[in-house]
């Protein structure tokens, strides 16, 4: 029998984040690699969830979503972003954002054509591509400032050029792009008749500035796709619930691909996601941001105090700390030494990046969990680097 895989899994590897998990609880380390929260999910959507499941909401849902979830989604767009959406014509639920980001490029990118991705990116968005049989043209963001450079997109864009992929607010960066930024690729796109593909999970994850929807700027409803979910907002991110909006004839055949990756999301875990969205107000929106700032504060400080140089991150729940000044090991062998000795678990920052040595000196850590944890997570940090 052959052996022989097919050419496009060549380049790929397993998940570096998903990697760091296992190791950590090898080592018994503080998991700060994978972005899932410890705390718990909101009471509302537990009860909901049970409810749905108690009244035999058990069966396939509608493929592209639950109504209820559907028209919740849609006038979350509208409340939040003035944008009219059809929720039977132009919101999709998927089964995560991942699946969504895979469905999304299966649909609307061609072998041969080409997809921006700004780097540091998430390390889904290249694979995601290649699968496509398109390329993926990594742009570069320098750090600490992580900036886009009109200069360098423009450079980037090629008559073979698709899709534009931007994540905002950003993981690993923390960047929230700001409006002359989002302009910036509003009017590439335009110019150069390309799609946005946008992944906004964090949107209500925000510390400077605010979220800009690429999707609202002049020119850009019928061009942009938005990707996201509801793991993030209401810390379910085992709950794979992730979502779409995009025009009519993009859903269409996002659609397609969605029905033959996965046919659909769990029906009674979208009714209880669309309770929360009917339910949760504008002081919970507040709350989460809240809470986050308080978390990212407290590692921001103690990886200082430890000796990381890193940036206060704007958005979303991740910190990108240079480790050169404490470490001469490379970015992966440094995370599993962390893992073993100081028993705080980060991600190599090379599996954000498409040159490895570009992250050779960085790592990942989320603040994604309870202020007791990473004060505990501080304490580890400090003893081992600083002493005392």
């Amino acid at each position: 029998m052959s052996q022989r895989t097919a050419t496009r899994t060549h380049t790929f590897t397993e998940s570096v984040i998903r990697e760091m998990s296992r190791v950590a609880r090898t080592f018994d380390a503080i998991n700060l690699a994978q972005g899932f929260p410890d705390f718990p999910a909101p009471r509302l959507l537990k009860d909901a969830a049970c409810r749905a499941i108690q009244d035999d909401i058990n069966q396939y849902a509608i493929t592209w979503g639950t109504p209820s979830l559907r028209c919740a989604l849609a006038r979350k767009h509208t409340e939040w972003y003035g944008l009219e959406r059809d929720p039977d014509r132009e919101i999709t639920v998927t089964c995560g954002a991942t699946e969504a980001m895979a469905a999304v490029m299966l649909a609307v990118v061609d072998p041969g054509e080409e997809v921006i991705v700004l780097e540091p990116f998430y390390e889904n968005y290249g694979p995601d591509a290649i699968i496509c049989g398109a390329a993926p043209v990594f742009l570069p963001l320098s750090p600490p400032g992580f900036r886009l450079d009109p200069d360098r997109l423009r450079a980037a864009v090629t008559p073979r050029t698709r899709a534009i992929v931007i994540n905002t607010p950003n993981n690993p960066s923390g960047r929230v792009f700001d409006q002359a930024e989002m302009a910036l690729v509003a009017e590439v796109c335009t110019e150069h008749d390309v799609l946005a593909i946008t992944d906004e999970i964090y949107e209500h994850i925000v510390f400077e500035g605010r979220h800009i929807p690429l999707a609202a700027m002049p020119g850009m409803r019928e061009r942009t796709i938005v990707v996201s979910g509801l793991s993030k907002t209401f810390s379910i991110t085992g709950w794979r619930i992730g979502t779409i909006a995009a025009p009519p004839g993009l859903t269409d055949a996002i659609r397609k691909v969605h029905d033959f990756l996965t046919v659909g999301a769990p029906a009674p875990l979208q009714e209880a996601c669309a309770a929360g969205l009917k339910q949760l107000g504008p002081d919970y929106y507040a709350g989460i941001a809240r809470d986050y700032r308080e978390r990212r504060d407290i590692l921001y400080r103690g990886l200082r105090d430890a000796g990381f140089s890193c940036t206060a991150p704007e958005g979303a729940y991740y910190i990108m700390a240079d480790f050169s000044s404490l470490s001469d090991l490379d970015d992966v062998r440094f995370s599993t030494f962390m893992a073993r000795e100081c028993r705080v678990a980060p991600v190599p920052g090379s599996s954000f990046y498409s040159r490895p040595e570009d992250g050779g000196s960085l790592v990942r850590f989320a603040f994604c969990k309870r202020a007791a944890t990473l004060r505990e997570a501080v304490v580890r940090l400090r003893a081992f680097f600083v002493g005392g």
